[in-house]
């Protein structure tokens, strides 16, 4: 088929497109006017909850007002009625010592209704208003000029409450060591189920001479001497308390067989501690037991200590109704007189073949095998035992006087201090570096009391200055006997836990929380 000219053909797309562009406009048109009119409207809803919120908190504005702002604010009234109430009391006091009774009622009665006042502003979030504290303020600066008037002046109220603060000071001071001396003398009591267990054995001791005949064997026995096996000592009159010790050494002992327990005591309690050691099994571990009193080398001559306890002024500062008030309570116990507790001083004597030892005292429980302490290298040192001063209070100035020049000369007052209860003595060590004298010559300096007060600690500080060798943390926790709040993950992986402390496990007053700790190893617990 033959095509037409161009100019006879038909403007069909010219059409369209014309068409397509007519629509697309009136499409454009229309979308800007509905994009302006909702714009519009959307710009009239935000308006609205802005206005409302600001309708809303204007009549709240003091809600989030600090009082304790307010009050510290100059020139608030809050400030200036806490100022007045605070003076008129003093003045209620003065009044009522002058009997003045009227004005001391006066006083208290514009006193309440400021404390009404600062209490209903308080509640209400908002300041007090000129028109609340006018009459009050007024009222108060009256009454305290009328009792400026009658010569109660500053002067005379700053002494009047000094005086009282003074006396507060001392009743409170009292009353402190009032307590604190209650409580140690609940902690020297024995039980009376421990005194008739005590009474008991010893006249099971008596009676029984097959008893006394064993004893002397155990004593002659070789393997109290015997280097190859573990040895450990105890110094004590507690007989329950040393049975705990030596049950929770050996039930946590890998090789309880291997173990010999070396136990002193006094001549009271002799007779019931070999009872009660000769009749109870403790897994083949050999205990033996000595009584002080054969120790005749111990004396006066030899030992400073001695003529110190035996002194009679030493004796009175104890059992005397004056105690020197300066002391520290704690040390008014008569345990620091028993010449026990200076017996670890004396080991090395005490126990002459004898080349490494544990000390334990009688207040610990044993909750893993000790037979590693044998077995660590203490470099040389003499005692193996663990620091103390992870707080600052158990540095060297603090047990020790050190504005002595002897001692300000020799020693480091920030030096760290450790724990007596459970420590390791090289004893070959010990006697090379002769700590017993050193022992005795500090003893002799301190005859005065001077360079410490009392107890074995500071001695030993000064004995064992440079011969300590410090051991894990985990081998010696302390606080039982008076922190309620050590960690219990701290005690679970301790190797010794140590009561020290007024609040014994024996006692009634010890803390439950620790208590089972000490009951598991109780065989006075088992036969009950």
């Amino acid at each position: 088929m033959r095509r037409r000219p161009a100019e006879y053909r038909r403007p069909v797309r010219r059409r369209l497109s014309q068409w397509i562009l007519t629509l697309l406009g009136m499409f454009l048109i229309a979308g800007l006017v509905l994009f302006v009119f909702l714009h519009n409207q959307h710009q009239d809803q935000v308006k609205q909850p802005i206005m409302g919120e600001h309708a809303i908190k204007e009549p709240m504005k003091h809600e989030g007002l600090n009082f304790t702002k307010e009050i510290l604010n100059a020139k608030s009234f809050a400030r200036q009625l806490a100022e007045q109430m605070t003076l008129a009391k003093a003045y209620v006091i003065i009044a009522k010592e002058h009997n003045n009774l009227h004005l001391a009622w006066e006083l208290s009665k514009k006193i309440r209704s400021c404390q009404l006042l600062l209490s209903k502003a308080a509640m209400r979030a908002e300041p007090i208003t000129v028109e609340e504290a006018g009459p009050i303020i007024s009222s108060l600066s009256y009454l305290i000029f009328k009792a400026q008037d009658a010569h109660y002046d500053i002067a005379t109220t700053m002494m009047t409450m000094k005086s009282h603060i003074q006396a507060l000071e001392q009743r409170t001071n009292a009353a402190t060591v009032q307590s604190t001396l209650f409580g140690q003398l609940v902690a020297e009591v024995l039980p009376k189920s421990l005194h008739c267990l005590k009474v008991k054995l010893t006249n099971d001791w008596i009676k029984q001479l097959p008893l006394q005949n064993h004893a002397e064997e155990k004593r002659n026995s070789p393997r109290v001497v015997d280097n190859n096996l573990y040895h450990f000592c105890i110094f004590s009159d507690n007989v329950l308390a040393t049975s705990v010790v030596v049950n929770s050494t050996v039930c946590n002992a890998d090789h309880p067989k291997q173990l010999v327990f070396h136990i002193v005591t006094d001549g009271i309690s002799y007779g019931s501690m070999q009872a009660w050691f000769l009749t109870n099994d403790f897994k083949g571990a050999t205990v033996e037991v000595q009584n002080i009193e054969e120790f005749s080398w111990l004396n006066a001559s030899y030992a400073p200590v001695t003529k110190q306890i035996l002194y009679q002024d030493s004796r009175a500062s104890y059992f005397g109704g004056d105690q020197d008030m300066k002391v520290e309570p704690k040390l008014w116990n008569p345990k620091y007189l028993s010449l026990l507790n200076h017996l670890r001083f004396y080991i090395p004597e005490i126990y002459p073949l004898l080349e490494k030892i544990v000390f334990l005292d009688d207040d610990v429980i044993v909750q893993k095998d000790l037979t590693r302490l044998f077995s660590l290298d203490l470099h040389g040192n003499v005692n193996g035992a663990v620091e103390t001063c992870l707080e600052g209070f158990h540095r060297y100035y603090k047990y020790i006087n050190f504005s002595n020049p002897i001692i300000s000369s020799k020693f480091d007052p920030q030096a760290c201090g450790w724990a007596f209860g459970m420590n390791v003595f090289d004893l070959i060590a010990w006697r090379k570096e002769n700590v017993t004298a050193q022992y005795h010559y500090w003893q002799e300096q301190n005859s005065d009391q001077t360079l410490w007060k009392l107890g074995t600690l500071p001695p030993a500080l000064l004995a064992f200055y440079g011969l300590t060798e410090p051991l894990d943390r985990r081998w010696h926790v302390l606080g039982l006997g008076y922190d309620m709040n050590i960690d219990d993950r701290l005690i679970d992986s301790a190797a010794v836990i140590h009561f020290n402390g007024n609040l014994k496990p024996w006692l009634k007053l010890a803390i439950g929380r620790y208590k089972p700790l000490w009951d598991r190893f109780s065989l006075l617990q088992s036969r009950k």
